[in-house]
């Protein structure tokens, strides 16, 4: 796609400082930045680089002033981040703006679905499927029985949304994700066996949730896991049965959740972490990349390690282990003062 000065000024309603004309079809960074190029500069680290770009457009802060000639045409916005992020949104719109049904596909009679629906090939819809305005299902996806999806939803390439599921508006599920697989539920027999609990809940994405690709969620035992408002889970996460997140919360990869734990608001989790199951977890709660919650967490707590330790007691206690060689050593000396010889 090909967007003029003109046209990218009107969407992000930004000052040309150049010429109006001149058109591009790709973005870049501003270092690496070549003729038909659009790019950005928010971070005064890289100013300099916005005197020897050869990128067509640059978008830059309003209090911009430059200090030598420049090659590349101006769009002058009150944020240059924001609006490059907007520029972007825009870019994504435009083009995963598909409409229409492809085939071949499976759609049961009783599916409903609104206003500019896509529909991949090879894709599947089961019975009592109800679908809203302006979703996308891109191809090979798989949407069970009796879910419900809401307005603006894009269900990736390859993603796998199973029976009862209940999926809000403004969510994006990306390709390979999981959604409804039975939770991990299994009780022994007096001869060490293991038989299966049956998993009769469902899921439930509120509204502006992300799952990243490749992340499985299950489904409850009995009643919903549930993913609260604005929850933002990053690539091959773990959300076992009867889990709940609260709103805004955002997530890391490779985390793994265990069943029925109850994770707040706004809380920050990052890459690796293990939660066990069956805790609380308060609102607005750091925990740092590889930690492992063992405990139910206050609000505010900030944590790390394994098992987690409060944020700042972990540096503090991480500095004598880096020093526990010199330590230990000093030990010896201070034993090998006190009682002679007796230790050679």
């Amino acid at each position: 796609m090909v967007f003029t000065a003109v046209q990218i000024a009107d969407i992000l309603e930004g000052e040309i400082e150049g010429d109006p004309e001149i058109a591009v079809h790709k973005l870049a960074k501003i270092e690496e930045g070549e003729k038909g190029s659009l790019t950005f500069l928010a971070n005064p680290k890289y100013t300099s680089y916005i005197y020897t770009t050869k990128a067509s457009i640059t978008i830059v802060n309003k209090d911009f002033t430059p200090e030598q000639h420049l090659q590349t045409t101006l769009i002058k916005v009150d944020d240059a981040y924001k609006s490059f992020s907007k520029l972007l949104e825009y870019y994504n719109e435009v083009k995963n703006n598909k409409v229409g049904i492809e085939e071949p596909v499976f759609k049961a009679e009783t599916v409903n679905y609104g206003a500019n629906f896509y529909l991949g090939a090879f894709s599947y819809l089961g019975n009592n499927v109800q679908i809203g305005d302006n979703v996308k299902v891109y191809p090979n996806a798989y949407i069970g029985d009796n879910v419900s999806i809401g307005d603006n939803v894009v269900i990736f390439a390859g993603a796998k949304i199973y029976s009862e599921t209940v999926i809000g508006n403004n969510c994006v599920v990306h390709s390979g994700v999981v959604i409804g697989a039975d939770g991990f539920g299994f009780t022994p027999n007096e001869k060490g066996e293991f038989s299966k609990v049956p998993q009769t809940g469902n899921v439930i994405l509120e509204d502006n949730v992300d799952i990243g690709a490749g992340t499985t969620i299950d489904r409850a035992t009995l009643g919903s896991t549930i993913l609260r408002k604005g929850v933002k889970l990053d690539n091959q996460i773990q959300i076992a049965h009867n889990v709940e997140i609260g709103e805004n919360t955002v997530i890391a990869a490779q985390t793994g959740i265990a069943g029925s734990t109850k994770i707040g608001k706004r809380c920050m989790i990052g890459g690796q972490v293990g939660i066990v199951g069956h805790i609380v977890i308060g609102d607005n709660v750091r925990i740092q990349a590889q930690s492992g919650i063992g405990r139910n967490v206050k609000d505010n707590e900030v944590l790390q390690g394994s098992p987690a330790l409060n944020y700042g007691e972990y540096n503090k206690s991480y500095v004598h282990f880096k020093n526990l060689p010199k330590i230990i050593n000093r030990i010896d000396q201070l034993d090998k003062g006190t009682h002679g010889e007796q230790y050679k």
